[in-house]
């Protein structure tokens, strides 16, 4: 299929030589996700390790919520700290659609955050959909943020500069954990860096009906991923926003913000609208879009000139907003 004409040129010419793997979601069923997984799981097991130079990863099993399983998170850190003083943090959910996904995914990408912001990171390994839908997805990253905060002091951060992030599902839950916090009362966030974030689960917006043929997330992947986290609710009223954050009726008294998308994706106008309504509550808020990106452009095409540029403004967003 020949590219969007407004493609970004160099991303269109890196594109014939990425990697998407080729799941056809209108044909997907609940039962072929297990397998899928499995595979995804061995690809990465069997990578050298990603996270590169000055960089040390350390895995921990801490509670999960009330009457659920332990949850894993990777501890990442610079490999040399400059003086005794508590350095930021950044508190990281992988994305995956809520059906797919493992810390191991994004291990590079949080690795660039802890060397270019100076900072902690911990990544939380949730439970995926549609086996454990609504709520245990964002109910396990809230735990994982509230052992964060809790154990600040072990881990090396200062507990008054954490910031939640996220990218696809993992922005949406980022979103979803961050509105949690502010409604109960616990812990405190200082900032919110969603990247592409998955918010709104009724698939009617402009970018979402014409993105049949998007690239790496197309409409039917985003219904299914919903479907799977919300079952017959999906699309319905009542929706609760720490599933959907775009359903959330008041944005006020939260974290200021930083949310990038590109133009040629499912979740371009949600991810507008909610800036929008970010900054309408008075959440001072940077908002992105790239022209002429698609979905995970940055990770499909790295040495794009728009995907560097994406890296390097996240890093400097996050290193301003974690600054003393």
């Amino acid at each position: 299929m020949p590219p969007h004409p407004n493609m970004d040129p160099e991303l269109a010419a890196g594109l014939e030589h990425a990697f998407i793997p080729p799941i056809d979601f209108a044909r997907m069923s609940p039962e072929d996700l297990p397998a899928l997984r499995r595979r995804m799981a061995g690809a990465f097991a069997a990578m050298p390790p990603m996270t590169g130079p000055g960089v040390t990863v350390e895995d921990q099993r801490v509670p999960g919520p009330d009457g659920a399983p332990d949850i894993r998170l990777r501890v990442y850190r610079p490999a040399e700290r400059r003086g005794p003083a508590p350095l930021p943090c950044l508190y990281w959910i992988h994305g995956g659609g809520m059906i797919l996904g493992l810390v191991e995914m994004d291990d590079a990408r949080v690795a660039t955050f802890v060397r270019d912001v100076g900072c902690v990171a911990v990544s939380v390994e949730y439970r995926l959909a549609p086996e454990h839908p609504y709520p245990a997805p964002v109910e396990d990253c809230y735990a994982g943020l509230v052992w964060t905060a809790k154990n600040a002091g072990d881990l090396g951060v200062d507990p008054a500069r954490v910031a939640v992030g996220g990218g696809s599902a993992g922005g949406g839950l980022a979103a979803g954990t961050v509105l949690l916090a502010r409604d109960r009362g616990t812990p405190a966030v200082a900032f919110q860096l969603l990247l592409a974030p998955m918010l709104d689960d009724r698939g009617t917006t402009p970018s979402s009906l014409r993105s049949e043929d998007a690239v790496a997330w197309n409409r039917a992947a985003n219904a299914f991923g919903w479907r799977a986290l919300l079952g017959e609710a999906a699309g319905s009223a009542g929706v609760p926003p720490y599933a959907a954050p775009a359903r959330a009726g008041d944005l006020s008294g939260l974290p200021p913000a930083y949310i990038d998308v590109g133009e040629l994706e499912v979740f371009r106008d949600e991810c507008a609208d909610y800036a929008r309504r970010l900054v309408q509550a008075e959440v001072s808020t940077e908002f992105h879009m790239y022209p002429g990106a698609f979905h995970g452009f940055d990770a499909l095409v790295p040495g794009a000139e728009l995907s560097r540029r994406a890296v390097a403004g996240r890093s400097a967003a996050l290193r301003r907003a974690l600054a003393r």
